[in-house]
């Protein structure tokens, strides 16, 4: 008899479904020891000697030993990352000094994906505990206890009612302050947008706006008054207009590449309304195997990874599934290859992706709860787009000018001529409903030279509804407009910078190199916790 032992229940209960008889798989329950939560647990002039302690896990610990009895080998098949290895080497070190794993065989197996063949391949290649990683571990968990240590004390003297501090929470906190007091600082400015509503000389309407007024191009806040925008339309007013130039050109737009944690935790907010810590734990049980048909099975591939590349199985397969199901002209010519950006990245990973592509979204989805099929749906989609043919738009820009080229104005639009990724997966960012109008924003036929005139068609309806511009400071009155025959001008303010939302955070913290995919959830759930900052309208305040 062998014993495995993992991190969990469900993650035992599913590899136990692919062993035979010969195997017994037990689980940890995470950690079983951490450092003493007193001063002095590790010691810089110790050569930074630690003092562990035994968590409260003595019955997972109890069954793990009395299995062991008789046994021939102790298989630690942990998560495949740092955390993973020092749970492993924790069991083995604890064992060892009970006494437990005399004459008894220790291997490590890591897989990326739980499924029969990578458990079964893992099982073939054992290894030792990788001291490295272990080491990194506790350089890790070192620097966070000398940090919090350190400065907690003085929080406590300096600020009271302040819980902590942390090596990454304190920086995540820094910033959301910052960014505050960049708000608080901001002092808006006002401009002006003019419209001008024309027909083309076979009476298709379109709609331009004002880019170059006196000769000269307009910037953002060209106009900064309403003044002058009163005297930009009435520049307008007085001026005959014609077709100048006609600019076409073919755009391709790429997929993004499959997710890692942190790009999956910023569309789960972004599309799905899901925190850091909800999509975590719909991702760990999609990993560790729901109930498929009486049997459990893992859905997605190991879920905390920096890493954006995918496995050559993984791609043939995805190009496979492209062409049987949207068609030989989807997939390009050469498969796609993905390169981390993000500071510090490891890549011991694969990105995230399902464990098999052709277990479609719609075959699994009586067999799932709602947050863990909107969670798979989203994985799916992304890892299928991502090896699918570029977008291609065909988008126009016209200019329309006054006889002697003073007054300029743009119209721009875009079709979309092929589809490509977008048929299954756009990737939600701020801008995206402005993106989206654009790409379906038709301009009918024209020609250079052609004459247009203006049209009030629809300045009548925008006269009778309300401005759409910002308000400068939320309660105050609304923005402006002015709205003459064929020529709409709208009061705008520029805005501050946007709180911290959860997506924007972790972004930003993976830019900085700050932190680790298994850590995001965790630090935004800290600050909240601990009172320093509220999460209102899914946006990060200081307390």
């Amino acid at each position: 008899m062998d014993v495995v032992v993992v991190e969990s229940p469900a993650k035992a209960q599913t590899i136990n479904k692919y062993l035979g008889s010969g195997y017994k798989v037990l689980a940890s329950y995470g950690h079983v020891r951490d450092l003493v939560e007193k001063d002095g647990s590790v010691d810089p002039e110790q050569d930074f000697a630690m003092k562990w302690e035994m968590r409260d896990k003595r019955d997972a610990l109890g069954e793990i030993r009395r299995s062991l009895k008789g046994a021939k080998r102790l298989i630690l098949a942990t998560d495949p990352d740092r955390e993973g290895e020092a749970i492993s080497w924790h069991l083995e070190e604890v064992l060892r000094e009970k006494g437990a794993l005399k004459g008894i065989d220790v291997q490590r197996v890591t897989f990326n994906q739980i499924t029969r063949d990578a458990v079964r391949e893992a099982l073939a290649h054992p290894r030792n505990i990788d001291q490295a990683l272990v080491d990194a571990y506790r350089a890790r968990r070192a620097l966070d206890y000398l940090v919090g240590f350190t400065l907690s004390p003085v929080l406590w003297r300096k600020l009271p009612g302040s819980r902590s501090a942390g090596r990454v929470q304190s920086v995540a906190l820094r910033l959301i302050c910052e960014r505050e007091s960049e708000i608080e600082l901001f002092r808006a400015q006002e401009y002006w947008t003019i419209e001008v509503d024309f027909l083309t000389a076979k009476g298709e309407p379109f709609t331009a706006r004002l880019t170059h007024l006196d000769g000269k191009k307009l910037d953002r806040l060209g106009l900064g008054s309403r003044a002058e925008a009163e005297g930009a339309m009435r520049a307008i007013e007085s001026a005959a207009f014609a077709v100048d130039e006609i600019e076409r050109r073919e755009v391709r737009r790429n997929p993004p590449p499959p997710f890692n944690t942190s790009s999956l935790q910023q569309e789960a907010s972004r599309k799905l309304g899901f925190g850091a810590n909800r999509t975590m734990r719909t991702a760990q049980r999609l990993y560790e195997g729901v109930d498929i048909a009486g049997d459990s099975v893992g859905l997605i591939t190991y879920m905390r990874t920096d890493s954006v590349t995918l496995s050559q199985e993984a791609v043939a397969a995805t190009r496979k599934l492209i062409g049987e199901k949207y068609g030989a002209e989807y997939v390009p010519a050469e498969p796609r290859v993905y390169k981390t950006k993000a500071k510090n990245a490891q890549e011991a990973h694969e990105a995230i992706r399902p464990t098999d592509l052709f277990r479609t979204p719609e075959q699994v989805a009586k067999h799932l709860d709602g947050d863990q099929m909107k969670l798979y749906e989203l994985v799916w989609k992304r890892t299928v787009a991502c090896e699918m043919a570029s977008a291609v738009l065909d988008q126009v820009a016209v200019d329309i000018a006054n006889q002697n080229k003073l007054v300029k104005l743009r119209a721009t639009g875009s079709v979309i001529k092929f589809d490509g990724f977008l048929k299954l997966s756009r990737e939600d960012r701020d801008d995206a409903a402005e993106d989206e109008e654009e790409e379906n924003r038709l301009l009918p036929p024209m020609s250079k030279g052609e004459p247009v005139k203006r049209t009030d068609q629809r300045t009548a309806a925008l006269a009778a509804a309300p401005a759409s511009g910002e308000a400068p400071v939320a309660g105050e009155k609304a923005a402006e407009k002015v709205v003459r025959e064929g020529i709409s001008g709208v009061q705008h303010f520029t805005q501050p910078p946007p709180r911290y939302s959860e997506a924007s955070l972790v972004k930003k913290l993976e830019e900085l190199g700050i932190g680790r995919p298994s850590t995001y959830a965790q630090i935004l759930t800290v600050l909240q916790d601990r009172g320093y900052v509220k999460n209102e309208k899914r946006r990060f305040i200081p307390e």
